[in-house]
């Protein structure tokens, strides 16, 4: 993020990278996440949509950047392009970066494809801290 918080995203379809694990964890999936070693908070949100509820979703959100700043924590939907970036630019909105430029910025910085589908771009783009 440009204030220097750590978020690390990924699809859980692939092996957990190596390294520190992180100390939490936000699972964006249609389905309850597998179990895993630190506190996490599952967020519903289908593959290919938007979040089931979308005031969850600026909670937990809020939530993630927070802990950013003092801890190692991690977003994951199963391909860690859709859901993720999705999420991934809501947290640059959080973090100072313009709801219409935060789209840009997750696939400058993290991963060309992320954010797949209009209704997610849409979501960015109206999204507010």
């Amino acid at each position: 993020m440009p204030s220097g918080r750590l978020v690390r995203g990924r699809g859980l379809r692939k092996p957990l990278p190596s390294g520190a694990a992180p100390s939490f964890g936000v699972y964006l999936l249609g389905k309850p996440p597998p179990e895993v070693d630190w506190e996490s908070r599952w967020l519903r949100w289908p593959d290919f949509r938007l979040p089931g509820d979308r005031a969850q979703a600026r909670e937990v959100l809020r939530e993630a950047w927070e802990r950013a700043g003092a801890e190692r924590v991690e977003l994951a939907c199963a391909g860690g392009r859709g859901r993720t970036g999705t999420a991934l630019a809501c947290l640059a909105v959080i973090d100072g970066v313009p709801a219409g430029e935060a789209v840009a910025y997750v696939r400058e910085h993290y991963d060309s494809h992320a954010v797949e589908t209009p209704w997610q771009k849409r979501y960015v783009a109206r999204f507010s801290a």
